[in-house]
């Protein structure tokens, strides 16, 4: 009987019981053809509802996937021996040393002790103004280049070949490095007046200087309280290794360690190197008090070794600073002004320095980074109260869906429509719109130009009379203008002009000649340009006065006009964009109309979608157990990516030796390389970027510059190369392939689960579809019977995905090596992999509902999928399309209401506490609730479609079929199914 169907279990016959699929993986067992669902008790009758009578499939695909997770194992523990996950996270210095770590790459500084990241000054940047003052001063000149006639001394520098090259150094003399004289601040006119830059040096120099060296009236003239200096931070602060943020800088020296101390030099491939080396080491009454000045004023204190594990020059601590922790516990130090300079140039000030500071060095997200967390674990109970909240309302929203999902369809379908209309009017207006206009002002005077052209040719018609000439001579500014346009290009409306008190000087009387009053109708609320020989003031076109107490008068455009020319030019320069976007225009507004046309031609199909979302939405909601498999999979997913992140970086962490250059480059192009400035589509010599010796594969290092350098045939080099801190080899790639499987297996296996229960839950007669709870009976048969297909199934899309990741790699490849072409052409592979990956992903949902519904192996079930998806593509199609809608309105429902709810929470709990981080996870709370729940739904949906095109096929119309899809089937006699013999 009917009130029976689903439950009577068809008698295993011979053909079933030698069609068992135990061969390898996509063996079927028989040969498949395409056919339609049939009630014939044939493989393809589903009439009693899915296939009971199953066998195990695909079962070779079994052992295949835990040999995988014996691989993955394998190479885990292989990598555990020699992988360093700390180097991942570490803090590292200016060079690419890890903090905290004995041994460096490349003979690196043993920061065993030295586990924080912190700032020392950099000296040759700091100085690099001060030195140019000296060295290119007027004095140092005199001493180099000139000498001086009684007494006699000669110049320091002997032959003309090294003057010249000085005095090009300096940019004292025109020469093709120099664009101008060099800014060197307060001059130093003779030897005498070295002192100038003995107290700039002071305030450097001097621990205790720091309220003088950061203040505005200080020596150096406000340098150091500038918005540029601080904006540059990294260019005057080394990143280095320290114990801690709070060493107390002013006091180190004080203690037992052996005190340092740097006297400052240029770098070596400074231009002034060498004469900076002659002015230290020359010897005459002209050099000697410049020498003085910089062998006493140029030494700094520099923090003793077993605090600073670096070389002298990088130990200089920059005075009135001390730092802190960005968070506490952290191993990252930001910007902290000292007390004096705080009382020096007060709180606002020092406040400002700290932050400009902080953002250049660690970007302005870390500054608040402690204050987020703290945030967050004060407000961890709102939290939780709002993730509870968010479930119950997805919960809410399917059921609010289930009675409103027709009103929300129809209107996603106008909105559709109104998009095409207003994107078509949008770029329309972008292209005549003046320079200088608005684009919405510019949309309201095509539309004010739209509706008064209308309207005059239908009252015209209507009376059957022709309109006035619209005539107008823009080389007359409109004067010759007696049209019939009574509306400004804002659409106000024009007062006559003999009646009008505004401006009475205009009227018929003054302007007889203009056309401010009609011979005919007597009528004169006209647009003119009223102008009489010998006035001074005349309008470039016509207007009216107004009614409007704001805007007394308006310019008008002649009837029929709708994109005036712009006299002073378009926004959009480019004459061949502005005719692109005009025909693109009409182009939009087709597809709208032709939207249109779809719509009304899909009318059918579209009902048949709302039915299904409805059936979708009774399935939830009798069934409310199957949300429990997407909410037990999210933890498992979570727990398996925590797992394989945790194993994976112990893999790329593990950086080979020779994987970086160890030598020296003489410029940071050759070291780091150079790029083209180029638009995507610009191809040619100077598009070409070089590669650099440390950035020429990826992942790619970094470049930094060292002090002491390598000299080689004259030519210096200081810059070297930096390790990345991970590497990706083959083991990652099967650790990563098997990550891609079990992600894939694990979204395979809720969707044949839910396929399976709501696909049992169909065939259902009514009075049991909220009686009989079909998950666990589900989840039993997919364990038992198709675990082989869903590991099928996942393992294509994992190959997939893991070629669109290979070529993702070789991109980035192609990228270090400033191959443009290759890198275009692999994005376009990626693309093209991506499109494929989709199609993929949908055939196999489909193939698990048909599994669920057969029983039949995956290739089977995708073969039978894909036909059932060519029979009926215009209902897929449109299931898709509406789909994405009804995801769309589910996301933004449960995420808005989740963070406002979340919001108001937050201050009724925790008014102290800014609202924003917790919001943003609230947001995130409320898209995870929104995945689960318009995932569930929407696999409910697409295999109540195939459970409904079953029917139709099979002409089934029992009591068995959801109220919403009555209407559809009603029209098929049903026709009992064959006996089972």
């Amino acid at each position: 009987s009917s009130s029976t169907r689903a439950l009577v279990l068809p008698l295993p016959n011979k053909a079933a019981l030698t069609s068992i699929k135990m061969g390898s993986c996509c063996s079927s067992g028989d040969d498949e053809k395409d056919k339609k669902f049939s009630s014939d008790g044939g493989d393809s009758d589903i009439s009693k509802g899915p296939v009971q009578n199953r066998g195990c499939t695909d079962v070779l695909c079994i052992p295949i996937l835990l040999a995988a997770q014996i691989v993955f194992i394998v190479v885990t523990l292989a990598g555990l021996g020699d992988g360093n996950p700390e180097k991942l996270y570490r803090p590292r210095d200016y060079r690419g040393s890890y903090c905290g770590v004995e041994k460096n790459w490349n003979g690196g500084v043993n920061t065993l002790k030295s586990p924080t990241l912190s700032y020392t000054m950099n000296v040759t940047a700091t100085v690099d103004q001060l030195m140019k003052q000296m060295v290119c001063s007027t004095a140092a000149k005199k001493a180099l280049v000139d000498g001086q006639s009684s007494p006699s001394i000669a110049p320091l520098l002997m032959t003309k070949a090294e003057r010249d090259t000085y005095m090009c150094d300096c940019c004292l003399a025109p020469c093709a490095k120099c664009q101008g004289g060099l800014d060197k601040g307060d001059d130093i006119l003779s030897a005498a007046g070295a002192d100038i830059m003995t107290s700039k040096m002071k305030d450097l120099t001097d621990l205790s200087a720091g309220a003088k060296l950061f203040s505005p009236t200080g020596a150096n003239g406000g340098t150091f309280s500038a918005t540029s200096f601080w904006k540059e931070a990294t260019k005057y602060f080394n990143q280095v290794c320290l114990p801690s943020c709070n060493v107390d800088f002013q006091s180190i020296n004080a203690t037992k360690d052996v005190a340092r101390s740097y006297t400052y030099k240029p770098a070596m491939d400074d231009n002034l190197y060498v004469a900076w080396g002659i002015l230290l080491n020359g010897s005459n009454a002209l050099v000697n008090p410049i020498k003085s000045v910089i062998a006493t004023s140029f030494t700094f204190q520099s923090l003793p070794e077993s605090i600073c594990p670096y070389s002298k020059d990088l130990c200089v601590p920059m005075p009135g600073m001390d730092f802190k922790e960005i968070a506490a516990g952290a191993d990252y130090c930001t910007f902290k002004m000292g007390a004096e300079v705080v009382t020096a140039v007060g709180d606002i000030a020092a406040s400002a320095f700290e932050g400009m500071g902080g953002s250049a060095m660690s970007g302005a997200a870390t500054k608040n980074f402690g204050d987020w967390i703290g945030d967050f674990q004060r407000t961890i109970d709102s939290f939780i109260v709002v993730s509870v909240l968010s479930f119950l309302f997805g919960i809410l929203f399917l059921v609010i869906l289930r009675f409103t999902v027709g009103l929300c369809v129809w209107l996603a379908v106008g909105i559709t429509i109104l998009m095409f209309w207003i994107g078509g009017a949008f770029v329309f207006v972008l292209s005549g719109q003046c320079a200088g206009a608005g684009v919405f002002g510019t949309g309201q005077q095509v539309a004010v130009a739209i509706v008064v052209a209308g309207h005059a040719a239908v009252k015209n018609k209507a009376n059957g009379v022709k309109g006035p000439s619209e005539l107008l001579t823009a080389a007359l500014n409109g004067t010759d203008y007696r049209g019939g346009q009574r509306r400004t290009t804002s659409g106000k409306s024009c007062l006559a002009w003999n009646d009008q008190t505004i401006m009475p000087m205009y009227n018929s009387t003054n302007y007889p000649s203009s056309g401010l009053n009609d011979s005919t109708t007597g009528a004169s609320a006209f647009c003119r340009n009223p102008y009489n020989n010998g006035d001074a003031i005349n309008a470039k076109t016509i207007w009216c006065v107004t009614s409007d107490v704001n805007m007394p008068w308006e310019e008008c455009l002649p009837i029929g006009v709708i994109q005036p020319l712009c006299s002073h030019g378009y926004e959009i320069t480019d004459a061949k964009m502005r005719v692109a976007l005009y025909y693109s225009s009409f182009v939009i507004w087709v597809m709208g109309l032709i939207w249109v046309v779809v719509v009304i031609c899909m009318v059918s199909r579209i009902r048949l979608a709302i039915s299904l979302n409805k059936v979708a939405a009774v399935f939830l909601a009798s069934n409310p157990c199957v949300l429990f498999v997407p909410i037990v999979q999210a933890p498992l997913a979570c727990v398996w990516c925590l797992l394989w992140f945790l194993s994976a970086s112990f893999l790329i962490s593990q950086v080979p030796d020779s994987y970086t250059p160890k030598g020296y480059y003489a410029t940071y192009a050759e070291a780091y390389g150079t790029s083209g400035s180029c638009a995507v589509w610009e191809f040619g010599e100077q598009c070409n970027g070089k590669p650099g010796a440390c950035t020429n594969q990826w992942p790619t290092g970094s470049v930094w510059k060292d002090n002491i350098c390598e000299v080689i045939n004259g030519m210096t080099k200081c810059y070297r190369c930096a390790p990345p801190r991970y590497v990706f080899d083959f083991r990652f790639a099967v650790s990563f392939f098997v990550f891609l499987w079990n992600n894939a297996f694990n979204i395979a296996l809720g969707q044949i689960v839910i396929a399976c229960s709501c696909s049992t839950w169909f065939f259902l007669p009514q009075d049991e579809k909220w009686k009989t709870p079909t998950v666990l009976k589900s989840i039993k048969t997919v364990f038992r019977y198709h675990i082989g297909s869903v590991a099928f199934g996942s393992f294509i899309v994992a190959v997939v995905e893991f070629i669109r990741y290979c070529m993702y790699y070789l991109e980035k490849q192609a990228q270090a090596q400033k191959n443009r072409v290759l890198v275009l052409l692999l994005k376009v592979v990626q693309c093209c992999i991506w499109v494929f990956e989709k199609c993929i992903k949908f055939l196999n949902k489909n193939a698990y509902i048909q599994i669920a519904l057969s029983g039949k192996n995956f290739c089977t079930s995708a073969k039978a999928a894909f036909f059932l998806i060519l029979r009926n593509a215009l209902r897929f199609g449109t299931i898709a399309a509406l789909g994405g809608i009804i995801h769309c309105i589910g996301f933004f429902c449960i995420c808005t209401a989740t963070c406002v709810m979340g919001y108001f929470i937050v201050r009724g709990m925790h008014p102290d506490v800014s609202p924003g981080l917790p919001c943003i996870c609230f947001g995130f709370v409320g898209y995870i609730v929104a995945k689960l729940f318009m995932g569930t739904f929407g696999l409910a949906v697409d295999t109540s479609l195939q459970c409904f095109i079953a029917c139709e096929e099979m002409k089934l119309s029992g009591d068995f079929v959801p109220g919403c899809l009555k209407k559809f089937v009603t029209d098929y006699p049903e026709e009992k199914p064959k006996a089972d013999a």
